[in-house]
């Protein structure tokens, strides 16, 4: 596939909040990817499980139903979306792959409305209202990337960003860019002790694989305090703080905290082979020596 001369693409983050109606948020998340689109984006990502609102709060095999197939009903719509604008799409589904088999999935659809593949989450948490191993069974398509038309992308996903092993291997194979769609937020009753600070782990350590790696990083965050129906209690505040952070780990733009936007990066990819030619990081890796990085502890 032929590159676009300029190594300048603009990236578009659709941060927005969610409705108890699955839909209604994919007809909205359609309205920004075009309106990202037409604003010039070329690389365009949705926020982690767009469709609905994290329904992990609890466990509550109800919440199943909210599952499709891939290629299913939101592909379809992407599909025909990036081929009509010429854009790329990246969209985090909740995946239905067999009865009993879910998976926290992002489709990735090339500009010419081609689906390239998919990326399967492969780090799961299990946290007080995260409860995510109820409803993922773990990735098993290891880490990738993908040549698109606009640029080599990898696709993580969520508790993902917080793993540095996750971000090497798809550099590795060469990722340009790193997106991350993610559901982020703090619990209300945690958010004055300690809000400020896991805020700045969570932009600490995603700054952190641009600068390992040599390459830009987009991650894309829900805002909106959600309460579940059902559930009830105080519910999560999510942050939004949706980014892009340069090869040097710099913030080139970040959104609001609290409100819907769609943030438009441009990002030039020449960039990457700069930064990892001055800073070799990949060069000066001890492969011969990280043997132990495959077990759990060492002793």
């Amino acid at each position: 596939m032929k590159r676009p001369a300029s190594s300048v693409v603009k990236l578009g983050l659709i941060q927005t909040d969610v409705s108890a109606n699955p839909d209604a948020n994919l007809k909205k998340t359609i309205a920004l990817v075009e309106r990202a689109a037409k604003s010039g984006a070329k690389i365009i990502c949705t926020q982690e499980l767009f469709r609905s609102q994290y329904f992990c709060q609890s466990e509550n095999h109800d919440n199943f139903k909210l599952a499709e197939k891939i290629p299913g009903p939101s592909t379809d719509a992407m599909r025909k979306l990036a081929k009509k604008h010429k854009v790329v799409i990246i969209a985090s589904l909740f995946e239905k792959r067999a009865s009993g088999v879910y998976h926290n999935t992002a489709a990735i659809i090339d500009a010419d409305g081609s689906l390239l593949g998919i990326y399967r989450k492969m780090h799961i948490p299990d946290d007080p209202l995260f409860y995510e191993k109820f409803y993922f069974t773990p990735g098993d398509l290891g880490f990738k990337t993908w040549q698109t038309r606009y640029g080599k992308i990898g696709v993580l996903i969520c508790w993902d960003q917080w793993y540095p092993e996750a971000a090497r291997l798809t550099a590795m194979q060469g990722a340009e860019i790193l997106f991350y769609p993610t559901a982020i937020g703090w619990h209300p009753s945690e958010k004055k002790e300690y809000g400020e600070r896991q805020h700045g782990a969570w932009e600490t350590i995603q700054r952190s694989h641009a600068v390992a790696n040599g390459c830009f990083v987009a991650s894309v965050n829900r805002i909106g305090h959600e309460v579940i129906k059902g559930v009830g209690g105080d519910g999560l505040e999510f942050w939004g703080q949706s980014f892009v952070a340069g090869t040097s780990g710099e913030i080139l733009a970040k959104a609001s905290s609290d409100k819907e936007e769609i943030l438009i990066v441009p990002v030039d990819l020449a960039k990457v082979d700069t930064t990892r030619t001055h800073w070799p990081f990949l060069r000066d890796r001890r492969i011969d020596a990280y043997g132990n990085l495959t077990k759990r502890l060492v002793d």
